[in-house]
């Protein structure tokens, strides 16, 4: 049995319907009314930020790009259940996410709803802002910040998302911003490539890198680039990642 034979079928109709879901650009904007809070839809994502032993900024961004993904891609994205029908309602509307602080019980408490952990981050299912679980709408959306660090050469056999390190965003917005280019990167990739990055356990780095070394990025092959809404902390139109399915040249 050759390898195209060996993907699930869950799997490829969960990414059929996160690349029908990425064709649109627009996000299907028009479908969201800010009075009614029930059609604005978000994915949640839960960030693991004690105060003692607080992971490094680098981890906690490239726990959340993972997170999102393998929710994006989990094996009930592709069945008939709930949870691929919050996904499918999440993908009819702005494809918004919302990082969290959690630490401690609270963070031992969000494991019991559906989403998928990845590290330091677990990412929800996603549903309406007025409907948040009491569990997640209690966790802090501000207060996300970490220092920046320097991680390192990216590895060379996975995929990396670089950040433009110029916009200054906090952690939080720079986690839901990877997790923008992960979904995007997942849903640019043919369903082989894509079955395969999920059996490395989508293996990734997240770099923040000045402007020029970011436009370097951009004009790659294959780059995948997020242009951000500017809701909160930058200005509209902001192309804040670009995610790579490889290292980027020197």
């Amino acid at each position: 049995m050759g390898p195209e034979q060996a993907i699930d079928a869950s799997f490829r109709t969960a990414h059929q319907r996160l690349q029908e879901s990425c064709s649109s650009r627009d996000w299907h904007c028009d479908r969201e009314d800010p009075n009614q809070p029930e059609t604005v839809q978000a994915m949640q994502i839960a960030l693991n930020l004690p105060k003692q032993d607080t992971p490094a900024r680098h981890r906690v961004l490239e726990a959340a790009a993972r997170a999102v993904v393998a929710v994006c891609l989990d094996e009930r994205a592709g069945g008939d259940t709930a949870f691929a029908a919050a996904l499918e309602r999440w993908y009819g509307h702005r494809i918004r996410k919302v990082a969290r602080r959690s630490r401690n019980k609270a963070w031992n408490d969000v494991q019991a709803l559906p989403g998928v952990t990845v590290d330091v981050a677990r990412a929800f299912v996603p549903s309406a802002v007025n409907g948040v679980d009491p569990l997640i709408s209690k966790l802090q959306i501000g207060h996300t910040d970490l220092p920046a660090d320097q991680p390192g050469v990216p590895a060379a056999n996975a995929p990396v998302i670089y950040v433009d390190g110029s916009l200054g965003m906090s952690a939080g917005k720079a986690a839901a911003q990877v997790g923008h280019g992960s979904m995007l990167l997942a849903a640019s990739l043919n369903v082989q490539a894509a079955w395969e990055w999920k059996q490395a356990g989508f293996a990734l780095s997240v770099r923040e890198v000045d402007h020029a070394t970011f436009e370097r990025a951009e004009a790659e092959p294959g780059a995948v680039v997020v242009v951000d809404a500017g809701f909160t902390e930058i200005a509209p139109d902001s192309v804040t990642v670009c995610a790579l399915p490889h290292l980027l040249s020197v």
